[in-house]
């Protein structure tokens, strides 16, 4: 055995995602959510996309600027970025379909966790509850990015209701009103 090649992400910072090989093309991020396709047999760049995220909340990131990857479904590829943003990539170009803001932008939140498909929807979280953000996953719908649904993991501490999913969960422990 013996290494086949080699691909250099360009970054001096945290690398933790985890490659995704779909029809003979790896996928996988790297530091500022920027993501890259590659000829898995050869080596050789596809294409790189990057999101141009916001830099400035590179503060709030607990764990370096990292992206953890992406999710694929029917050829698109879905990539939370670290400032928040989810966004659906064409897997053959590398062009952008879509994007949504997932998170409060005036508080410390980030997202570096990849999303996961479901059905249709695109399955995403947060991180920053170390600096004070309530935590949630959000469902997207994967054709559209239109949000199809909130869940809270804390409850409002306010005891209030979110206008979310998990509403009724938190009112029935009396939790929220």
């Amino acid at each position: 055995l013996g290494v086949a090649w080699t691909y250099d992400l360009n970054s001096n910072r945290g690398i933790e995602a985890t490659p995704i090989v779909h029809d003979g093309v790896m996928y996988v991020t790297s530091s500022w959510s920027i993501l890259h396709a590659i000829d898995a047999r050869t080596g050789k760049e596809l294409w790189v996309y990057d999101p141009g995220a916001d830099k400035a909340v590179g503060v709030d990131a607990c764990c370096d600027v990292v992206n953890r990857g992406v999710a694929i479904k029917d050829g698109v590829l879905f990539l939370g970025v670290i400032d928040g943003r989810l966004e659906a990539i064409d897997a053959k170009t590398g062009k952008k379909l879509w994007s949504v803001q997932t998170v409060d932008r005036s508080k410390p939140y980030t997202v570096t966790g990849a999303p996961r498909v479901v059905k249709n929807m695109v399955l995403i979280g947060n991180g920053g509850a170390e600096f004070g953000v309530r935590g949630y996953v959000t469902a997207y719908d994967a054709d559209s990015g239109e949000e199809r649904w909130r869940f809270y993991t804390a409850p409002n501490p306010d005891k209030k209701a979110d206008g979310a999913a998990s509403d009724d969960i938190f009112a029935s422990k009396g939790n929220a009103t």
